[in-house]
């Protein structure tokens, strides 16, 4: 395992700004910094269009900012696709969808003790991509399953290309909308979100890891064959937190655990101060050490986070940009209390 814990910063790349280089600065003040997305700068950067890069049938629409799926273009350009499915490069994310992505990738980052990427999960981007029916591509049984082997070779050559920067390098499989899976309404089960999940992970390079800031159901998240989870604790702290033995097994196999705990709203924010964060995060932490999970074992796995992306405040990227030093300055305080600095 080369994903460091001991309570070192990260956090979503999904960030608020219109500025590349300040978005850029904001990220590497953090231990593990990452390539941020600025869906605010440019609708390629939204994640979902992000991860559509290539795909067959995609009809991307700029001006409307509409991202939708035809069956009839997909068929039309299956063949193409195909004959690029070897080459690696082609699934990388270009200059045109990423203002930021080769700017990270041309930084010295060797002396981080670790990097990040990220990419849209294939769960979220089937439900949230509909057809010329309406209908989410995730019920399609014939684009489904190229769908989820598609975004594996995205997640495996970033993660690739990663490595080359810092061998310490890691993934994010973003997927806001893995929580709809367990409602009765999804219309794609538990138990072939299951299925599916397994083989799409076999396909992906380690380390490699779900964030989300849903409620999902955690004993299921947790049981994939994934090294990392990074979560909204703030939110969901005592549902998650009851997933005892769940968390056990993750950490006992190596497992890492991003406790997002900062929250990103104005409202939000200006209610907590470092203090009442670090007494919130060590109250979890005490409840899963009653329970047999040493608290060292947790805080050797873990790192902090903010809580979730924000792109509606009304200050931009104030609030998020405090946020960030805020958490950053939780991660000194912890540290030291737990003797790790």
């Amino acid at each position: 395992m080369t994903i460091p814990g001991n309570l070192l910063t990260t956090a979503m790349a999904v960030m608020p700004h219109t500025d590349v280089d300040q978005a850029l600065n904001t990220a590497l003040g953090l231990d593990i910094p990452f390539w941020p997305q600025l869906p605010n700068y440019s609708y390629y950067e939204d994640m979902y269009v992000q991860a559509a890069e290539h795909f067959p049938g995609i009809v991307l629409d700029m001006e409307k900012k509409t991202l939708r799926f035809s069956i009839d273009r997909f068929i039309a350009e299956f063949e193409e696709t195909m004959t690029h499915f070897e080459d690696p490069r082609y699934f990388d994310v270009s200059t045109t969808y990423s203002a930021v992505y080769h700017r990270f990738l041309d930084l010295e980052l060797s002396d981080r003790p670790a990097i990040r990427g990220q990419l849209e999960g294939p769960v979220s981007f089937g439900f949230n991509i509909l057809d010329q029916d309406n209908r989410p591509i995730l019920f399609d049984d014939t684009v489904r399953p190229f769908m989820f082997e598609f975004m594996a070779k995205r997640i495996n050559i970033q993660l690739k290309r990663l490595k080359e920067k810092n061998p310490n390098a890691f993934m994010f499989i973003d997927e806001p909308g893995m929580q709809f899976v367990f409602s009765a309404l999804s219309g794609y089960g538990e138990q072939k979100a299951k299925q599916d999940l397994d083989l799409f992970f076999s396909m992906i390079d380690s380390p490699k890891g779900i964030h989300l800031c849903g409620n999902p159901d955690w004993d299921f998240l947790l049981g994939l064959d994934m090294d990392i989870l990074s979560l909204d604790v703030y939110t969901n702290a005592e549902i998650f937190a009851s997933c005892t033995k769940s968390i056990k097994k993750f950490l006992d196999k190596g497992g890492v655990l991003v406790w997002g705990i900062v929250p990103t709203g104005i409202e939000t924010f200006e209610k907590e101060n470092l203090d009442l964060l670090a007494f919130k995060l060590n109250g979890v932490w005490k409840a899963l050490e009653k329970k047999g999970i040493p608290i060292d074992q947790i805080i050797n796995r873990s790192l902090l986070s903010p809580a979730t992306c924000c792109l509606i405040n009304q200050d931009k990227d104030k609030t998020v940009e405090k946020a960030f030093r805020l958490t950053k300055k939780l991660s000194q305080n912890l540290r030291q209390h737990y003797k790790l600095m």
